[in-house]
C-alpha cells in the first residue's frame, strides 16, 4: 500500500536549524525550534488527550473484578513506558502514543467471570494476574505477525483476515460488553445520562482540542455535578453515597505503584490471545491514519514489521507487570492534526508526563473515587462505538454479503462471539481449558475465510477502508483521505 507523500519545503529558522514546512498546512516537523516552553505545553496536550481513555481501561475493569482489577498508577506507568519503548523499536520516528486498549475489556471480563478449573475457588484479586498473563501472550503473537510481515508482505497476511472476519469480531467485543454498561450506569441514572450526554456533546459539536478529549470532558463534567450534588446531601438511589473520599484522605502524594507479576494459565491464554486479532487490526488502521495525517508512509519506513514489533512488546512488558495491553491512540492522532505539530518529541514529553503521574497516588485515589453511573454512562457510547466500528469496517471495505460465503462467515463468528457466553470447557491430560465466545468466534472465523472459496478482499485497495479498521475512540479521525 503506498501512501502519497506531500510535497515539502525547507525552510531555516532563526537559530540556522532546517525545519520541513507542508506547503498547504505549514506542518512543523521539528519542535524545537519552538521552545522547551511550548514543546511542554504540547506534551501535556497530548498527554489529556489520551488521559481520559487510558484511565477509563482500569476503572472499567476494576468494575469486572470487584475492586481488585487494575492499577491506575501501572496503568500510566506502563502506557509512558510503552510508548517510549514503541519510539525505540519505529526508529523514533513514528509520533504514536500508546494509551491502554479496550479491545481486551471482553477478555479481562470473561477471566472475571471464570469459575471452572483452577478458578473455581479464586477471589477476584487471584484472578487478574492471569488475564495479565494472556495478555502477555497476546503481545507476543505481533511478533509473530511481524516476522510473517518482514517475510512474505502485509498483503498475503492480511488475505487471512479480511473485514468479513475481523468486522463481526469486533462487533461481538462491543455487544459482549454491554450488559456491564447497563449495571454500571443503574446506580445513578441521571449522572450516567450527564456523562453521556457531556461526551456526546463535544464529540459532534467540540471545536479545537475540545472535541478531541470528549471522554476527558465527559468524565471531568460528570464528576464535577457528582461533587455537587455529594455536597448537597444527594444520595444515590439505592442511599449509598455517590462519592467515596476515604481512600483519597489515606493516599500519598508520592509512593510506588502495586506492580504484580503475570502469571500463566491456558485456558485464561485462549481468553485473551484471540482477541490480538482485533488489536492488530486496530494497529495497522491507525498506522495507516497516522501515515495518513504526517503524510508520511510509516508502513514503509520505519516498516509494519518494526511498529507492530514495538506494540507488541510494549503490550506484553506491561501485562508482564500487570498492566492493560496497549495500542496507538486515534485521540493524539487528532491532536496531531490539530496542532500541525508532527514531531515525535513531543510525544515522548507526553510519555514523560504519563510516567511521572504514576509515581503520584493521590491521583489516583481521586480517579478511583468515580461513581460507577459516570463510567456506566461512558461505557454507553464506548460500548456501542467499538462495535459500531465493526460494523463500519465491513461497510467501508464493501464487504458483499450477497455472497454465501461471507455471510456464512460472519454468521457462525456473531453466533460464537455472542451465544457462547460461558464459553467451551473440556479436559485434555487432566488440564481444564475454557474456549470462550470470542476465542471461538476468532477460531473459526479465520478457518472458514481459509477453507471457503471466494475470498475477493485485497488489502491496500481501499484505503478509507483499511484506514478505519481502529477501535480508537475518534474513530472520525480516520476519516483522513491518504
Amino acid at each position: 500500500m503506498t501512501l502519497p507523500i506531500k510535497k515539502t519545503i525547507i525552510r531555516k529558522n532563526k537559530k540556522g536549524g532546517l525545519l520541513l514546512m507542508d506547503n498547504q498546512k505549514d506542518a512543523i516537523r521539528d519542535a524545537r525550534q519552538l521552545g522547551i516552553p511550548k514543546m511542554l505545553l504540547l506534551g501535556f496536550q497530548h498527554m489529556f488527550a489520551m488521559f481520559g481513555a487510558t484511565i477509563l481501561v482500569p476503572l472499567l475493569v476494576n468494575g469486572y473484578f470487584e475492586g481488585e482489577g487494575l492499577s491506575i498508577q501501572v496503568t500510566l506507568i506502563c502506557a509512558g513506558l510503552g510508548t517510549l519503548f514503541f519510539h525505540l523499536c519505529t526508529k523514533l520516528k513514528v509520533p504514536a502514543f500508546l494509551g491502554s486498549s479496550f479491545a481486551f475489556l471482553g477478555g479481562f471480563s470473561t477471566v472475571a467471570g471464570l469459575k471452572t478449573g483452577i478458578f473455581k475457588d479464586m477471589t477476584m484479586g487471584e484472578k487478574l494476574p492471569y488475564a495479565c498473563g494472556g495478555i502477555v501472550v497476546a503481545g507476543l503473537l505481533y511478533l509473530i505477525l511481524a516476522l510473517i510481515v518482514k517475510l512474505v508482505g502485509v498483503k498475503r497476511v492480511m488475505r487471512f483476515l479480511p473485514p468479513v472476519v475481523t468486522g463481526p469480531i469486533i462487533i461481538c467485543i462491543g455487544l459482549s460488553l454491554a450488559p456491564s454498561a447497563i449495571s454500571n450506569a443503574s446506580n445513578n441514572w441521571l449522572l450516567a445520562f450527564i456523562a453521556l450526554a457531556v461526551v456526546i456533546v463535544f464529540n459532534i459539536w467540540g471545536k479545537g482540542m475540545f472535541k478531541i478529549i470528549p471522554i476527558l470532558m465527559g468524565v471531568l463534567i460528570s464528576y464535577g455535578v457528582a461533587l455537587i450534588l455529594h455536597l448537597c446531601g444527594v444520595t444515590n438511589p439505592g442511599g449509598t453515597a455517590i462519592l467515596d473520599f476515604s481512600t483519597v484522605s489515606d493516599a500519598k502524594f508520592l509512593g510506588l505503584p502495586p506492580f504484580q507479576i503475570c502469571k500463566f494459565d491456558i485456558t485464561a491464554i485462549l481468553v485473551m490471545a484471540p482477541i490480538a486479532i482485533a488489536s492488530m487490526m486496530e494497529h495497522i488502521g491507525d498506522i495507516c491514519a497516522i501515515s495518513a495525517t504526517v503524510d508520511q508512509n510509516f508502513l514503509e519506513d520505519p516498516g509494519l514489521h518494526r511498529t507492530l514489533i514495538g506494540d507488541g512488546l510494549a503490550t506484553s512488558l506491561s501485562a508482564l507487570f500487570g498492566g492493560p495491553a496497549n495500542t496507538t491512540y486515534g485521540e493524539n492522532t487528532g491532536v496531531l492534526e490539530l496542532s500541525r505539530v508532527h514531531d515525535p518529541r513531543v510525544i515522548r514529553l507526553a510519555a514523560l508526563f504519563a510516567v511521572i503521574l504514576g509515581f503520584i497516588p493521590k491521583v489516583s485515589a481521586i480517579i478511583s473515587s468515580m461513581p460507577l453511573a459516570i463510567i456506566g454512562g461512558i461505557s454507553f457510547i464506548l460500548y456501542g462505538m467499538i462495535s459500531a466500528i465493526g460494523v463500519r469496517n465491513v461497510v467501508e471495505n464493501h464487504v458483499d454479503f450477497t455472497k454465501s460465503r461471507n455471510l456464512i462467515i460472519a454468521a457462525v463468528i456473531m453466533v460464537c462471539g455472542l451465544g457462547f457466553t460461558n464459553g467451551l470447557t473440556f479436559t485434555i491430560g487432566g488440564t481444564t481449558i475454557t474456549l470462550t465466545g470470542l476465542a471461538l468466534a476468532a477460531i473459526f472465523g479465520i478457518l472458514l475465510n481459509a477453507i471457503l472459496p471466494g475470498n475477493d478482499y485485497t488489502f491496500g485497495e481501499n484505503t478509507k477502508g483499511d484506514v478505519s479498521r481502529g477501535l480508537g475512540m475518534n474513530p472520525q479521525n480516520s476519516d483522513i483521505e491518504s
